[in-house]
């Protein structure tokens, strides 16, 4: 696997052991984890700072099937933790971003993010049972177990999900896992308007069908990856809404003529190869051009038609995930980052860099909290080795 650049002016160090890893933290004043880059926005690193390379810190630690949990090394890439799950059967239902970009275990623990099946099982911060990690003073610190029903000491693992490498460098990280359904198809629906589509994704989404995933995906997305000789899913409409299912074979049809009479309208039916193809590339998010900004919107359904509109304004490529409750744009570099900062911050739901972060940090529109997290951060890295919040 190629090794993403450093930012300019950056020195990389590169541990292979968590003794190294330690080793190299003391020994520099400055330190901010990164694995693969595939969030390069989010990582954001001060010009001071030594960037700690975790790829060489990877592996299976303890892989437990009957128990449904396995724990890993930070470095370890979600490729082969998924690969490995597979063998028996089981998977990560809150599907991590950026796994065909080499995305790391601690990386999507720190980034936080998760993907379309967050839906309906929760997302990474619901299936992390226990992490080890290395706070700013050098000290290994173990939070949470490798069991499911684990209750024991303040719950450190879940406010390392999304913790961008702020409070500690994770080294180790227990996951739970679930089986796999059996089969997986897609209804793909077009509609007239984003009105009319966002009314039907909120009916289903408050119906007792429980679709695994609910999504609005606009033509651009729809249509396939750049240079790529997968299926295209062609579509004139305006936006699209694809529901996915999981269970028996024989079950999904008639859940499938459900989510129909629910809808009142007919669909695309998808299966197999072009149903798994199309659900990697809204995961991954393969639709955005590599050198436009990814902003990742923490939206309510109700939010979304200002946010489109605003959006659109921007020229933006736009992706509404979670049942509406993710919203993901893609912003050409051309278009200044104070007009960005500006149209979002009038919307008023926060707003972060996933790639491309603007100037003065990550976060285009600052979420509530921001005092409890800084308390956290005096108490885990009291000498600011791991940068500001």
């Amino acid at each position: 696997m190629d090794r993403s650049p450093a930012p300019a002016g950056l020195g990389v160090l590169t541990p292979r052991s968590v003794e190294e890893a330690r080793e190299l933290l003391v020994a520099s004043p400055r330190v901010l984890a990164r694995g693969s880059g595939t969030k390069w926005g989010m990582t954001d690193p001060p010009p001071d700072a030594w960037l700690m390379d975790m790829r060489d810190l990877s592996g299976i630690v303890e892989y437990q099937p009957a128990e449904f949990t396995v724990t890993a090394r930070a470095g370890t890439t979600l490729r082969e933790l998924q690969e490995l799950l597979g063998e028996h059967g089981q998977y990560l239902p809150f599907d991590p971003p950026f796994v065909d970009g080499g995305a790391t275990l601690g990386g999507a623990v720190a980034s936080g993010l998760s993907g379309p099946g967050r839906l309906r099982f929760g997302g990474v911060r619901d299936f992390v049972l226990g992490i080890r990690f290395l706070d700013g003073q050098g000290r290994l610190v173990r939070g949470g177990g490798k069991v499911v029903k684990n209750a024991a000491g303040f719950d450190l693992p879940k406010l390392f999900c999304g913790s961008r490498g702020r409070l500690g460098v994770l080294v180790e990280v227990t996951l739970k896992v679930f089986p796999a359904p059996r089969a997986f198809a897609t209804l793909v629906v077009p509609f007239d308007s984003l009105d009319e589509a966002t009314s039907a994704l909120r009916r289903l989404a408050r119906s007792p069908l429980e679709p695994h995933a609910l999504e609005l995906v606009p033509p651009e997305v729809l249509a396939g990856d750049p240079g790529s000789s997968g299926p295209s899913l062609a579509s004139r409409a305006p936006t699209t809404l694809v529901v996915r299912g999981g269970g028996p074979p024989a079950a999904l049809d008639g859940w499938l003529a459900r989510v129909e009479a629910h809808l009142g309208r007919r669909g695309q039916r998808l299966d197999g190869e072009v149903e798994r193809v199309l659900w990697e590339r809204l995961r991954d998010l393969r639709w955005v051009p590599p050198t436009w900004r990814l902003i990742r919107l923490h939206l309510v359904p109700s939010r979304l038609p200002g946010a489109d509109a605003i959006l659109q304004r921007l020229g933006a490529i736009r992706h509404y995930s979670v049942a509406g409750n993710v919203g993901w744009a893609a912003v050409s570099p051309q278009v200044g980052w104070d007009e960005v900062v500006h149209s979002l911050q009038a919307l008023g739901v926060p707003a972060m860099a996933v790639r491309g972060a603007p100037p003065g940090g990550v976060w285009v529109v600052t979420p509530p909290g921001e005092s409890f997290a800084r308390r956290v951060k005096q108490a885990l890295d009291p000498d600011g080795r791991f940068g500001a919040l």
